[in-house]
């Protein structure tokens, strides 16, 4: 979906809504056409519960790839600590690490027979999670908007923040119920063997429960391309677009000439005047007191910089307000380049962005020979796995400030993020919605804040017709996948 960045919900663009008051967001669902969730993005509120999904369907006389099914069924799977959320923050601020996840959940429903549109949601905080039915394959069809080139899984890695619908047909023997079992990737499973999460697939004709061992995940302790392998098995149907007709077929990415090269590398935890800090290039980001948009808004100096480095620093690490000085209708490469120990998701607000190529070791230009430049998918949160890199390619067409950030939420807290400004020069900006009415305002705009009102709420855009209305109440922002 495309909206401004005045409602995008981070620090560095909004303001935090106050305790006991609400924002109204209006805003267009255009562009991604299928399965996406929500949640609030400050404080470690996501590990406390607060997320939901947020499915948008097709216009009626806009075909989807794919017989319509006869049922929806969301899915969220995630690690779950024991700890309140509010002890896991403060673990972190005094330098500890989250420790082990004690538990899995899995929340869904039981089933009845034909074919169901199964969205699954990794909601967790920072564990890639198998997803499985035991006996039923998982048709991929379509993952965070774009719908894919369908394939048969018998099993399958959701990372932290990501999104897939898979069309399951129920077409095995009734006379017993079957497991659906989440279990974690990427781990000690040494420490881990008995942390999984478990529900139950019920026919309307069962006759009896769940039998048998659970279905095992991947067996590649040995074999690290498995991964890879089945990353880049996820392509984007040729013919099918979610929001429209696609008679052109997918987007002759591969044959745009590329204005920039960014490489953004993460490294292990390191201290950082004495605090344990994450980082990307050497910076460890510190959100501004006023977010980046109200300060080019209201033309404050000093509240941040635009000196963020393409290529990772040579001298020490630092804490900064550093964001990333893009160029608006740039089409430009990021390589995500991960030197950390565990595997990482990186989502990109304000857009998709083309997955064109993942591998191991140190990317160098020669990487570029494996890429998928034809049919390569087009979603907005990908993995980058450890010791290894993964190469997206973006058009920077819509004007705004947005994050882009680590989704692992100790990493993202720790400052593992950054933002890019893309401002489009046109003397009169009409390609980005103005400020809404309701803005809120903090640090060196604070006076201008209005107490909370009780009355109904009022609308964030001013925009003279939207599509959907969104009413969130919260003591933080509100973050949309």
């Amino acid at each position: 979906m495309r909206r401004a960045s005045w409602q995008d919900g981070v620090l560095g663009t909004n303001c935090p809504i106050p305790p006991n008051s609400n924002l109204t967001c209006q805003f267009q669902v255009k562009d991604q056409i299928g399965s996406l969730f929500y949640f609030p993005s400050l404080h470690f509120q996501r590990a406390a519960g607060g997320f939901g999904s947020f499915t948008i369907s097709n216009w009626n006389t806009v075909p989807v790839p794919f017989n319509i099914p006869d049922g929806d069924v969301e899915i969220m799977i995630g690690d779950w600590y024991t700890r309140h959320h509010k002890a896991l923050k403060k673990a972190l601020d005094a330098g500890d690490d989250l420790g082990c996840r004690m538990e899995f959940s899995l929340t869904g429903r039981d089933l009845t027979g034909k074919t169901y549109r199964i969205r699954v949601h990794n909601v967790g905080v920072s564990t890639c999670l198998n997803f499985r039915i035991q006996n039923h394959n998982l048709l991929l069809a379509e993952t965070e908007g774009v719908y894919t080139f369908q394939k048969n899984y018998t099993n399958f890695d959701i990372h932290v923040g990501q999104s897939y619908s898979f069309l399951v047909t129920m077409d095995q023997n009734a006379s017993s119920n079957y497991y659906i079992v989440a279990s974690a990737r990427f781990v000690n499973q040494s420490l881990w063997q008995r942390v999984t999460g478990v529900a139950i697939l019920q026919y309307s004709n069962s006759q009896g429960i769940a039998t048998g061992p659970l279905p095992d995940p991947p067996n590649d302790v040995y074999d690290n391309s498995f991964v890879v392998n089945q990353a880049m098995s996820i392509r984007q149907h040729s013919s099918a677009s979610g929001a429209h007709l696609n008679p052109q077929g997918s987007f002759n990415y591969g044959s745009m000439i590329l204005n920039d090269t960014i490489v953004l590398k993460s490294m292990p935890p390191l201290e950082i005047d004495g605090k344990l800090r994450y980082t990307l290039n050497g910076i460890s980001f510190v959100n501004p007191d006023t977010p980046i948009r109200l300060a080019d808004k209201f033309k404050l100096s000093g509240e941040y910089k635009l000196d963020f480095p393409t290529r990772p620093l040579t001298g020490p690490p630092r804490m900064d307000k550093s964001a990333i000085n893009a160029t608006y209708k740039h089409f430009i490469e990021i390589i995500l380049q991960n030197n950390d120990s565990v595997v990482q998701s990186f989502h990109m607000d304000g857009y998709s962005f083309f997955v064109v190529g993942m591998g191991y070791g140190e990317w160098t230009e020669n990487s570029s020979t494996s890429y998928n430049l034809t049919d390569a998918i087009y979603r907005c949160t990908i993995q980058v796995f450890p010791g290894g890199w993964t190469a997206i390619r973006v058009s920077l067409d819509n004007a705004g400030v947005w994050n882009l950030r680590a989704e692992n939420l100790d990493r993202w807290y720790l400052g593992q993020e950054t933002y890019m400004r893309i401002v489009n020069p046109e003397e009169k900006n009409t390609t980005e919605f103005a400020a809404p009415d309701n803005v809120l305002y903090c640090g060196a705009l604070s006076d201008l804040q209005r107490p909370p009102s009780p009355s109904p709420p009022l609308t964030c855009s001013s925009a003279s017709k939207l599509d959907f209305t969104l009413v969130m109440v919260f003591s933080a922002p509100i973050l949309f996948l």
